[in-house]
Parts: C-alpha cells; structure tokens; sequence
C-alpha cells in the first residue's frame, strides 16, 4: 500500500508553490527544531497581514517534509481568508424552488446566532457532494476564514480545511482531519477509566517512521503516552500526549502537549498524533503564535493528562483494520463509502483554489461528525450527546 499518497515528493510541492508565496503574502519560512532539545523537525511559516493566524507550522521526519507542511499550511489559510469560489445571493426557499440542493449547516452556526430562516437572503457558495458528485449549496460565511469581521453569524473555523497537490489530495485530508476531530471529542467526554484503558503498547505499533520518533524522544528524555481513539467509524485514529520525565515541581499546561490523527491505518495515525504533539510543544517553546495568551503559561497541567502517562497498556485489545489505497483518489473513495455505511452522508467538499495557484485548497464539511471546541450555538451534535447518554 501506498502509505503517503501524495501526488510528488514535499520537496517538489514545495518548489511548486513558493514562486507564489509573496503573493499570498508569506514572507518567510523558519526552521524551527533547534529551539527544543528533540530533534524531530518542525518549521513555520509566516504571513504578517493575515486575516486569520500569522504563523502556521508544519512537522514531519524530516526537513523537507516539515518545511513543506507549514508552507502548505500558511497557504491554505491564506486562500481560505480569501477564497475563490462562487458568491451568489439567495434565500433558502428560492433555491429549493430552482430545483437546488442546499444545506444551511446550522450545526456550524456561531454561538448567539439564529438559524437561516427560509426567506432570509444571504451569500451561498457551491459545494461538491463527496457521495454522489452533484452539487450542493452552502452559506459562503461557513467557509471562509477571514476573521477580521465583527459578530460572524458562522463559527469560523481552519477545522476541515486542507491543501494538497491536486483535490482529490487535499480533500482527503480535509476529510481525515474532520474524522480525527470528530474521534478527539468523542474520547475527551468518555469516563478517565474508558480513556485510559485504550492506552497503545509502542510495541505493537511496527513503522520505522514511528520506531524512529520514539527512538528520537527517548534520547531526549521525554514520557509519552499514546492511545487507540478509534470510534465505532472503524477509521484509525490516535492521540498522544508528551512530557519531559523525571519533572519534580508540577508540571505546567505547556509541559503536556497533546497530538491526534487520523490515516488509513493505525501506524500512520499514531505517527501523526506523535509529530504534532511535537508540534504543539514547539508552539509553546517559540511563543509566536498570536493566538496564545499570556496566562495559558501560568496554568497547571490537566490532572487527567497526568494520569495518563501511569495508565497500563491495553491488553488483547484488536485494532481497526483500516483501509488499502493505492492513491488519494482511491482512499478518499473508500473513506467516503466506509463512512456512508456508518450513516455518515452530509459529505461536502467546497474547492477555494484560485487559478493560478499550483497546489489545491479545499474546505471539508462533514456536519455529522463532531467539532472541537470552538465558540458555536451548539457545542455538540447528536454522537456526541449519544455517547454521552449511554
């Protein structure tokens, strides 16, 4: 099996788009990984007039890999703040009696704001239906990333948006990275006695890529626990949580970072789970992010995520299968299909990309699954709330 499924290598990704980094407004590309002790690479990317995050990141096992990961990373937000795709004016009732298929995603809704009303008119854009290719309708506001606007009626959110070096690529990840949150939230309102027991023996895990992680933390002197997150979706995902050892004073907020992904198999997903929660340490340790408060270095780290770095390994425990792909065309195929078996069919995928741009930028919409935290009228949709009744 294929296990990247990218089109061409990061270094040839990269070379592809940074003719077009200025014109995105992305002025410079850091190496990061010398600032910590680690050594598993991380860059960064910056974009000082941004109209959403000015520093984006990337990991990956090498350079090539990470440096290309923040620069895609920049890129996207850059396009989402921006995007180019179609803006028409209508209301709910006008475009159901064209003939038009539509959904207003009030599950995105921010939190304060009202549902669409039939006969309110707003801004729609259109978006590609992943089960059936048709087309579908969407509230443009829903889309787009450009935060300077006061009172946004829509959470605006980077949740599900994805680049990739065709759109077959980036909506893949879009739609795995959609997945990973939605197995993320699942996970946190489970009980602590169901979290931990879903702890990952490392030595089931057999990937060089994650031998070598592991490999690189140990001689660095870090803790890291690392859990099977799989929900009743059957698509692996993991979380892992990171700590230097042998701390005496307690430990902070920033001293525990945290990391998810989800991938076709199980390997993967812990690779990318460990890699950003890498990432995130970096984050704290460069302190550069404009989104980061001064108090979030004050406060203590969470109990429970100490707690997990006692908890045993499961035992006996059978790991999802996962799926076989050959190409991002092929996986995201049989992760459309895989998800649809499981009652997931809202499935949209809203292309942003301007014509002149090498690489393709893609928002992925999948509002049956859940979010992450984020500032929305409803903080949790109906799996959420199921599992939290069972």
């Amino acid at each position: 099996m294929n296990t990247t499924l990218r089109k061409c290598p990061p270094g040839e990704t990269f070379d592809n788009v940074s003719p077009h980094l200025s014109r995105l407004g992305i002025t410079r590309v850091a190496r990061q990984t010398g600032l910590d002790r680690i050594g598993i690479p991380v860059w960064c990317a910056y974009n000082p007039n941004a109209k959403a995050i000015v520093i984006a990141q990337g990991k990956g096992a090498d350079d090539d890999t990470a440096r290309t990961s923040a620069v895609m990373e920049a890129v996207e937000r850059a396009v989402a703040t921006v995007p180019t795709c179609i803006q028409s004016k209508f209301s709910a009732s006008a475009l159901q009696s064209m003939g038009q298929r539509y959904d207003c995603l009030n599950d995105l809704l921010a939190s304060g704001a009202q549902p669409i009303e039939d006969d309110e008119t707003l801004v729609w854009t259109t978006a590609r239906d992943l089960g059936d290719d048709g087309q579908v309708w969407v509230p443009y506001d829903a889309v787009h990333l450009d935060r300077t606007g006061l009172s946004p009626r829509f959470w605006l959110s980077s949740d599900g948006l994805a680049s990739g070096n065709d759109w077959h690529e980036a909506t893949l990840h879009g739609l795995l990275e959609r997945i990973e949150r939605d197995a993320t939230t699942l996970w946190n309102i489970e009980g602590m006695p169901q979290r931990l027991s879903r702890r990952i023996d490392p030595r089931d895990i057999s990937d060089d890529a994650v031998a070598g992680m592991l490999d690189a933390l140990h001689r660095a002197g870090f803790d890291i626990a690392i859990f099977d997150i799989t929900t009743d979706l059957a698509i692996p995902c993991a979380a892992a949580l990171l700590r230097p050892a042998g701390q005496e004073k307690a430990p902070r907020h920033v001293d525990v970072t945290f990391g998810a992904g989800a991938a076709l198999a199980l390997s993967q997903a812990v690779y990318r789970a460990i890699a950003e929660a890498v990432q995130s340490r970096m984050t704290f340790i460069a302190g550069a992010r404009d989104d980061l408060v001064p108090g979030i270095f004050a406060k203590l780290a969470d109990p429970d995520h100490l707690a997990a770095f006692n908890a045993p390994f499961a035992s006996g425990r059978r790991y999802a299968k996962g799926l076989s792909a050959e190409s991002s065309k092929q996986a995201l195929e049989n992760l459309v299909k895989s998800l649809a078996a499981s009652g997931i069919t809202r499935l949209y995928a809203v292309d942003l990309t301007p014509d002149w741009l090498p690489v393709s930028v893609v928002k992925v919409l999948a509002p049956q699954l859940e979010k992450p935290e984020g500032d929305r009228r409803n903080p949790y949709g109906a799996r959420a709330l199921s599992k939290a009744l069972s």
